[in-house]
């Protein structure tokens, strides 16, 4: 019999994913070292991507999905996306006003799914779980692979400020739950759902829905975070509105996770706690 951990696999990832970015933060404000910075960079836009993934992966996972696998996702997931996403944002779009930022929310919705897209066409991973985990796994890689763009940009445009760089990473990380990876997954899980059903490859009503409703938040949250306040009411309404768009990500995705969790523990594909 297998001992029990004194702690869950997500927590202890995120407590020593932690302790290890405390480590390197200190050494490197101590220092002044920049050869750590890399690692800073790497910690600081992984840690909360890969507890989260790893949470999913304990409680949902289908048998036949390898830690490998699974990794395989988390990496190339984010780097085909955000190569994707790149050279065709690059070449399609001039301007970053209310359209330009819709079309931004379309191409990386697709760029996302070019990794969990191969695992559906290969038929072999077949319930709504799977699909929530490549989802969530593509869209995490995605995310941490974004900032740690914004945090390498933060670090340069402000002379190697970091305390700034601290606050990018920090905050881009607690939020990535309820961006990417609460998108992708909510979509790749009623994708994978509607093929369940039908017993064939499908693209219906409830997937089509699943999608815009992925690039309208995805929209809605770029356009919010191209807003500069004028005034205190102005910030407080953003906050709110940001507020909103985290709140409906999270309930869609953890929706499904409750779905798919109920799913996989009647069918026997996990044991439940």
């Amino acid at each position: 019999m297998r001992a029990k951990s004194f702690a869950p696999p997500w927590l202890l990832v995120l407590m020593v994913g932690v302790v290890l970015f405390v480590l390197t933060l200190g050494a490197t404000m101590i220092t002044g070292n920049t050869n750590y910075l890399p690692t800073l960079l790497l910690l600081g836009s992984f840690i909360v991507p890969v507890t989260f993934v790893t949470y999913f992966y304990e409680y949902i996972r289908h048998r036949e999905i390898s830690i490998p696998l699974l990794t395989t996702c988390l990496v190339a997931g984010g780097v085909l996306g955000s190569i994707f996403a790149g050279v065709v944002e690059q070449g399609t779009l001039s301007t970053l006003n209310v359209p330009g930022l819709f079309g931004v929310g379309l191409i990386e919705e697709i760029a996302k799914l070019i990794f969990p897209i191969a695992m559906y066409v290969g038929w072999r991973y077949r319930h709504e779980a799977d699909g929530l985990l490549f989802g969530v796994a593509a869209g995490m890689g995605f995310a941490a692979l974004e900032t740690m763009g914004y945090g390498l940009t933060t670090l340069i445009d402000s002379n190697g400020d970091i305390n700034l760089l601290t606050q990018v990473l920090l905050a881009r990380g607690l939020i990535s739950p309820a961006g990417h990876a609460a998108w992708t997954g909510f979509f790749c899980a009623v994708l994978w759902r509607q093929r369940e059903k039908k017993g064939h490859m499908v693209i219906d009503l409830p997937v089509i829905g699943a999608f815009v409703v992925a690039i309208l938040l995805h929209a809605v949250w770029n356009i919010n975070a191209s807003i500069i306040p004028v005034s205190s009411l102005g910030s407080l309404l953003l906050i709110l509105a940001n507020m909103v768009i985290v709140t409906v990500s999270l309930v869609l995705v953890l929706n499904r996770y409750r779905e798919s969790r109920k799913a996989v523990i009647d069918g026997g594909l996990v044991t439940p706690e």
